[in-house]
């Protein structure tokens, strides 16, 4: 009887040693290259997209800061104390509220516009002389802008930026000041807080949406380091980021259309360890610098080298193709990718949100399935030698 129900364990237990089927992805889930052992390297793996049919604006020199809700401002008027002169916020609406001259339309102008704007109304109500510095309007500080971002960014949808914190804002402790840069309501800090943008970007076309007209921004000059410049947002806008449908490598990486890091989910429950807390996978563990590879999160979440016994390990990548939305799932054998030379070629790149596992060799699993079944024995033992006296 002992013998049956050992070889029965054995046999049952020896079975789960053996290697589980490779993952199975649909057709084209995969969209990386390196996610296949022999992909073409460059190709694509959906259409490319292109920008609406807007009327388009050339930019023929940058564009400055325009005027939005929450705005603080000051108005000078020449002669006037205090009736007109004065500190004033744009209200929600976008519009200013002046004693005696009513509302006056402010968000999506110039400081120009607006100040020429108020020298005009108040030289036709004859407040003050038609001179040229009978007006100053200046802009103390500028607030943060409500922007709408969609196409090839991790994280679309509506996004703040330019705000602020308290302690970063000017002319409340200093007193008034005389100007403002806001850089942080740009076009790049956009693109970061949605996610930053794809590898499948077109960095080149990106459409600026304001009003009912398109300026087409080639932002690789800036991605690249060789050349500078940025476009400031107004309220208002759209950013648009087209897909060529191929995956860049050369967009994998920190950049200021891209985030300078991400966070992956890791799970290592291989010998020694069994647990996350056991295989030194932490809370920070997971954060990595984008452009990490496969490889570099498995040494990350301890899953490379150790017992030359579980030198065997298999690791798998669980991503998802953000054009398509399916899931990819991706199975490597660790050593293959220290090994090898040509591990470029199939070591994938990680994305946010991606997770990684590493199993057990096949020998740890082995020697796990013996030890189970020498335990069994052990504990079998005594019940069969207890049979065995009450039967005689």
């Amino acid at each position: 009887m002992r013998c049956t129900l050992l070889t029965l364990s054995a046999a049952a237990l020896l079975g789960g040693c053996a290697a589980g089927h490779q993952p199975v992805n649909y057709a084209g889930a995969a969209w990386m290259p390196e996610q296949q052992y022999a992909a073409t390297p460059g190709a694509c793996s959906r259409a490319p997209t292109a920008l609406p049919d807007i009327p388009t604006a050339h930019l023929s020199a940058p564009v400055g800061l325009l005027l939005a809700p929450g705005d603080r401002v000051r108005i000078e008027v020449l002669g006037d104390a205090d009736r007109i002169s004065g500190t004033y916020v744009i209200g929600d609406d976008g519009h200013l509220r002046l004693p005696s001259l009513g509302r006056i339309g402010a968000a999506g102008l110039s400081q120009a516009d607006v100040e020429a704007q108020l020298r005009q109304m108040l030289v036709a109500q004859r407040l003050v002389q038609p001179l040229t510095n009978a007006v100053r309007f200046s802009v103390l500080e500028s607030t943060g802008v409500s922007v709408a971002v969609s196409g090839a960014v991790f994280n679309p949808g509506t996004v703040r930026t330019g705000d602020r914190a308290p302690e970063d804002r000017v002319g409340q402790s200093e007193g008034a000041a005389n100007g403002d840069a806001n850089a942080a309501r740009s076009v790049t800090t956009a693109l970061r807080a949605a996610g930053g943008v794809r590898p499948d970007a077109n960095i080149q076309q990106i459409g600026l949406v304001r009003q009912d007209r398109m300026m087409v921004i080639d932002l690789r000059p800036s991605h690249d380091g060789t050349a500078t410049g940025d476009v400031l947002l107004a309220p208002g806008d759209r950013l648009i980021v087209p897909s060529t449908g191929c995956f860049d490598p050369y967009l994998v990486r920190p950049s200021l259309v891209t985030q300078p890091g991400i966070r992956v989910h890791m799970s290592n429950l291989t010998r020694p360890a069994n647990n996350n807390a056991g295989a030194a996978i932490g809370e920070r563990t997971g954060s990595l610098p984008y452009g990490t590879r496969f490889l570099q999160g498995l040494v990350a979440m301890n899953c490379v080298g150790g017992s030359a016994m579980n030198s065997g390990r298999r690791a798998v990548l669980i991503s998802r193709n953000p054009m398509s939305g399916q899931s990819v799932v991706v199975e490597r054998e660790v050593e293959e990718l220290v090994r090898h030379a040509n591990r470029d070629a199939f070591d994938p790149y990680l994305m946010p949100g991606d997770a990684l596992a590493c199993y057990d060799s096949r020998w740890m699993n082995l020697s796990d399935a013996i030890g189970m079944v020498t335990g069994a024995a052990g504990a079998l033992t005594p019940a069969i030698l207890l049979q065995d006296t009450v039967a005689n």
